[in-house]
């Protein structure tokens, strides 16, 4: 006699609540149905469910969301990088301690190589038929960020080799939980003909009706909750996987639920409530333009250099959304105005790296261009501000000599440059990207070592 299940996943939230109660709704009624037709539903979780960029998430420190997962009914989940680098050690170590779920993370341990007791490598879920599905989770290998904050991130295909061999006896159906990426995702499928379902995550890819790589049907839900996955199994009666499809559901199609307004509103609320602590008093207002260094952008620059013990440092003003009005300011107001998980970076660069790192920062267009990912939570770039940098122009207004503390860049000096961490990834600066000599200073957010620097200028307001 043949089964049928189905598996409900969700990737890549980050903490965009506006489409939550639906999802919820969705999930619950897709539960119920199932029940009642004799087949099973298993509701899974990708990762980057956490963004901090939200107050709810900031002031709970990520439990909020867990509450939220528990209520929705998920069974599994594992972390994504939000969860595994945004949150302090001690924050991640304890996000999981009321979840009703569980965790499946194979390739997170203490720096001891110890497990988390949180963290499973992998579970065996058996349906009511008696079908054994064999689920491992996997987390993207972010190793220096890891490393920084006190963890040991394994090689995930590594991992993910040693999880199959101890699974793959016991288990009908092998599902991975991947926070990983498409290409990663990709080969995975390439390389493990065991694998039957790669719930993936990361990239935010969207792969409608899944993507059947080698033997594996590749799937993905995009990201902020915009859609819901679905892939439905059939097994014959020797628990043979004899058909599977996937398909996405529109969250945008699902009807308006009553009260769902209010409630997106309450979430906001309980963040702001839980921020509300006046952490210093401002003298004056301190403004920020995006497209002019004003005193904020400056205040940050200087901030960012300080911290980090560089010799230099530069800041977009995009960074910053808004600026501070005079008077008493919350843990909230300075999460407002710079929501984004980036962390100082300090990048050792000779002489001659630097002078092409900051021409290159120079880009007029840059500016104006929207910045998507990399942890940036705000609209565009902005200008660059530099702290003491100085480029001396010609009458023409072309650079002829950049200094560093008043003196010129020799060519094979080494400095230290801080910086967003956010221009360490991607293709704003080549050299930084494929530079080894980079420190990420971490647990703290700029916006931690902003409110350090306002609370230096202004100690008795």
């Amino acid at each position: 006699m043949s089964e049928i299940i189905h598996l409900y996943h969700t990737n890549d939230f980050h903490s965009h609540f506006e489409n939550w109660p639906r999802i919820d709704k969705f999930l619950k009624e897709r539960r119920q149905l199932h029940q009642e037709t004799g087949e099973e539903a298993v509701i899974l979780d990708i990762g980057d469910h956490v963004d901090r960029w939200h107050p709810f998430s900031e002031g709970t420190m990520g439990k909020g969301n867990i509450d939220l997962l528990n209520e929705a009914g998920y069974q599994y989940v594992t972390i994504g990088n939000n969860e595994g680098i945004t949150l302090p050690h001690e924050a991640l170590d304890t996000l999981y301690n009321k979840a009703h779920f569980k965790v499946l993370a194979a390739n997170i341990y203490y720096l001891n190589d110890t497990r988390p007791q949180w963290a499973l490598p992998y579970w065996i879920h058996t349906t009511k038929k008696g079908t054994k599905l064999g689920m491992i989770g996997l987390t993207a290998f972010f190793q220096k960020f890891y490393r920084a904050l006190d963890w040991h991130i394994a090689d995930p295909f590594a991992e993910l080799q040693k999880q199959i061999e101890k699974i793959k006896e016991m288990a009908d159906v092998v599902i991975v939980l991947s926070h990983l990426g498409i290409h990663d995702d990709e080969r995975m499928a390439e390389d493990f003909p065991e694998i039957d379902i790669i719930l993936g995550a990361h990239t935010h890819h969207i792969l409608h009706q899944g993507k059947l790589v080698n033997q594996a049907l590749l799937c993905g839900a995009g990201k902020y909750g915009f859609y819901i996955g679905q892939v439905e199994l059939t097994l014959n009666d020797k628990k043979e996987v004899i058909k599977k499809t996937a398909m996405l559901y529109d969250t945008n199609d699902l009807p308006e639920l009553k009260g769902e307004r209010s409630w997106i509103e309450e979430m906001n609320q309980v963040g702001r409530d839980a921020l509300k602590q006046v952490v210093l008093s401002l003298p004056e207002p301190l403004e920020n333009d995006w497209f002019k260094v004003s005193p904020l952008t400056k205040i940050l620059g200087e901030a960012l250099r300080e911290w980090s013990e560089a010799d230099c440092s530069f800041v977009n003003a995009g960074l910053l959304l808004e600026g501070l009005p005079q008077g008493p300011v919350s843990k909230g107001d300075i999460h407002q105005i710079c929501p984004h998980p980036i962390n100082p970076c300090i990048v050792e660069v000779n002489g001659r790296e630097l002078k092409e790192i900051l021409m290159l920062s120079r880009n007029e267009e840059w500016p104006h261009i929207q910045v998507k990912g990399f942890g940036f939570r705000g609209k565009i770039m902005g200008v660059m501000h530099y702290d003491q940098i100085e480029f001396k122009r010609t009458k023409n207004g072309i650079v002829k000599e950049i200094s560093v503390k008043g003196t010129k860049i020799q060519p094979d000096q080494t400095y230290k440059l801080a910086l967003p961490d956010m221009f360490t990834f991607g293709h704003f600066f080549p050299s930084i990207q494929r530079s080894k000599q980079k420190e990420y200073l971490m647990p703290e957010f700029l916006r931690d070592i902003l409110l350090w620097k306002l609370k230096k200028m202004y100690p008795d307001n």
